[in-house]
């Protein structure tokens, strides 16, 4: 219920029109900034509006956490776009239309820039709060955030990077939008192996005695099976021996048994080609 209102020098009203500043007390708890009140007549009506209103909020809140913790990788393999999200205020507007100018040519065909929010003036709570639910990064240039909106950023883990020089901010997007670039994928390869004995041994199968021919073989590393130029089959090495013994890796001219994850359809002469698969990262 309002208990009293007071305008803004401080005198107490019994109603309040459009565009009038007021003060209001009685309420249960402090509302967000951009919140918006609803009169109604009764207390059953009220109990009824906010009951709807938590449910919506609630909703809303699931469909925000659930968009924010999307994996980008995930979206690049649905064909989706990955977007940085930008929250960018300034100190005045000239600077703010250059800036946002700038930063929205930063965009490419596989990364892109949406700024969420623009404007002039301190950083305050509705920039964290709105931050927040966009997942979006904080961008003040020549601008502070203020005390309450500083607390509510370190709870809430929204970044805010503060700058005075428009190309610092430009060389930290342009980083930030490299880290969402899908990596390349390199192929090293290491070395060849030959298969030129089948040795078959209880409750393990068939297991391929080797020659290392060149570079080496690593048990961690990635194996395909290549028979007349052909590749066959892909995939890792479930165990490698060096006689008796469990080896890690093997060099040129060391002779071995391996046994593969999945495979044992092995021939004398069938080529063993090891390489490990290398993610580069890309820059713009």
């Amino acid at each position: 219920r309002t208990r009293a209102l007071f305008d803004w020098s401080g005198k107490g009203l019994k109603k309040a029109g459009p565009s009038t500043p007021v003060e209001i007390l009685g309420l249960d708890g402090v509302p967000n900034p951009g919140e918006s009140f609803r009169v109604v007549k009764t207390e059953r009506e009220a109990r009824t509006a906010i009951a709807d209103a938590k449910v919506s909020e609630r909703d809303n809140s699931a469909e925000i956490k659930k968009a924010s913790l999307e994996d980008l990788y995930s979206n690049l393999a649905e064909g989706q776009l990955p977007h940085l999200n930008l929250v960018v205020k300034c100190d005045v507007q000239g600077s703010l239309e250059a800036l946002c100018a700038v930063l929205e040519k930063l965009a490419t065909n596989e990364v892109g820039v949406s700024i969420v929010h623009r404007g002039v003036g301190r950083i305050a709570e509705s920039d964290v709060m709105l931050a927040s639910t966009s997942n979006a990064v904080i961008i003040g240039f020549n601008v502070r955030p203020d005390s309450n909106a500083k607390r509510m950023a370190e709870l809430g883990g929204v970044e805010i990077r503060i700058y005075n020089v428009i190309y610092d901010v430009i060389d930290d997007v342009k980083a930030a939008m490299s880290g969402l670039l899908k990596p390349v994928l390199r192929e090293d390869t290491l070395g060849e192996v030959e298969v030129r004995q089948i040795f078959k041994i209880p409750k393990v199968g068939r297991i391929a005695g080797s020659h290392v021919v060149k570079g080496l073989v690593r048990k961690t590393a990635k194996i395909r099976v290549i028979r007349d130029g052909i590749v066959i089959w892909d995939g890792r090495i479930a165990s490698l021996r060096h006689e008796k013994d469990e080896a890690r890796e093997l060099k040129a001219g060391m002779d071995c048994g391996i046994c593969l994850e999945g495979y044992q359809d092995f021939e004398p002469g069938d080529i063993l080609e090891v390489y490990d698969v290398i993610e580069e990262k890309r820059s713009l």
